[in-house]
């Protein structure tokens, strides 16, 4: 079997994926993807802290 040339410098052209996200300025992909997940982070928080207190939210900071 013989290589292709061609292909050989199509595999060799190809940028590596963008799978690992920079740090950015701005509204990048990479800082919506933090901001996603600290607001997961909390939304579970508080859920905790209702189930294990059984007040909610608004008991909480004083509008009940």
């Amino acid at each position: 079997m013989s290589i292709d040339a061609s292909s050989t410098e199509k595999q060799q052209s190809v940028e590596p994926s963008s799978t690992q996200l920079e740090p950015g300025f701005g509204w990048t992909r990479y800082a919506e993807q933090i901001n996603g997940r600290f607001a997961m982070i909390g939304f579970v928080a508080l859920l905790a802290m209702e189930l294990l207190t059984h007040q909610d939210f608004f008991t909480w900071i004083g509008l009940r």
